[in-house]
Parts: C-alpha cells; structure tokens; sequence
C-alpha cells in the first residue's frame, strides 16, 4: 500500500492564498470560546468565520506581517517593527463590523481589553496560528510553530501569544511558552490566557 504524503512543510503565504486559509482557519476556530462568543449562531458561524479571517488576511496580516501555511494550516506573526502597521485600517473595521453584525461592540470590547495586557517589551506576536481539525495530529500546526518561533529565536526575542481555549495550554507550554496572564473578556466573555516564551539560547 502506497503511504499518503504529508505535506506539513511551511511555506510564506501570498495574498493569492486568502480564500483557502480563511477556509482553513473557519475549521480550526469552528470551537474556539472566544470565537464562538463573538459568532453564538453555530449554523452560521463557519461562513462567517471564512469571511472573517479572509478580511483579516487579506487587508491586515497578509500586508504587514510574517505569515505562513501548510496545506492544512496558517500562522500570522508580527515582529515587533511590524506592530504599529498590523492593526487594521477603518475600512477594514468597517468590513469587520459588517461580518460580526450586531456581535461588533462585543467584539471592540475584547480587543481593547485584550489589548491593555499586551506586553510592552519588543517580542514576536503570533496573532494567529490554527489547523484543519481533518489535519489534526500530522504536525501542521507544529511546524508553524517551530518556524515563528525559529525567527523571534534568530532575532533574540521573545514571543508571545493569547489563548482562549485551555485545551491548548499544554501544546504551546511544549513550545516552551508559559502562562504570563489572565483576562476575562468584557460582557460575559471567555478567559484569556496571554503565554510568553524567552528567545531558545544556543
């Protein structure tokens, strides 16, 4: 019997491939907390969450930061002279606004909150890292990982990153990364876990 090929191999992300990882992150954040919170219909969420991360990539992400995929997986990393430009435009908040409907003020209030715990220090973000749920155990979602994490290590930095779901804990803490602070949303929302990791010493 032939063995299937798994292609896990990470390779940039063009703004070409905007469709296929907003598809890709909708199936990977199909049971995210925070995800789920800020779209509760579950019947509608998978559409809105491609048209939500495709507007993310697209106008955001795919513009100013470091962003890579798998056949079945996507990362966006901003490095810290990145930061100031990956935050989205108006019009694009306005797009924003538009997927998330009446779910937008709810959503603002998460990312201000969010916000105010960011780490002052220069560090590598992953602002988002998610895989086909079909991929799960072939090592997709790892070496993204691996790869950001080589970078901010190349460049001396820390990295860090926001976790709704406890589930993944144990994963990034593989990674070396460690529970910096909590935050529970505004509103009712989830809990969110900022993680850190020091820069790997050779």
């Amino acid at each position: 019997m032939t063995r299937m090929s798994i292609t896990n191999t990470p390779k940039t992300a063009t703004l070409d491939d905007a469709a296929t990882i907003g598809h890709t992150l909708a199936r990977a954040f199909g049971d995210d907390p925070m995800m789920c919170w800020f779209f509760p219909d579950e019947g509608a969420r998978e559409a809105a969450l491609e048209r939500y991360f495709t507007t993310l990539f697209a106008r955001q992400y795919g513009l100013h930061a470091v962003c890579e995929r798998t056949v079945s997986a996507a990362a966006f990393w901003v490095p810290p002279e990145a930061q100031a430009k990956a935050v989205p435009d108006a019009e694009t908040i306005r797009e924003l606004q538009n997927i998330l409907g009446d779910r937008a003020p709810v959503f603002g209030a998460a990312v201000e909150a969010a916000a105010g715990h960011t780490p002052q220090e220069p560090h590598w973000y992953l602002a988002l890292i998610g895989a086909d749920p079909a991929a799960q155990g072939q090592g997709h979602g790892a070496a993204l990982l691996r790869s950001g994490l080589a970078k901010a290590d190349a460049a001396g930095l820390p990295a860090y990153l926001e976790s709704s779901k406890p589930d993944n804990l144990p994963f990034y803490e593989h990674f070396g990364f460690r529970v910096r602070g909590e935050v529970r949303l505004p509103g009712g929302g989830p809990l969110l876990w900022g993680m850190w990791r020091e820069p790997a010493t050779v």
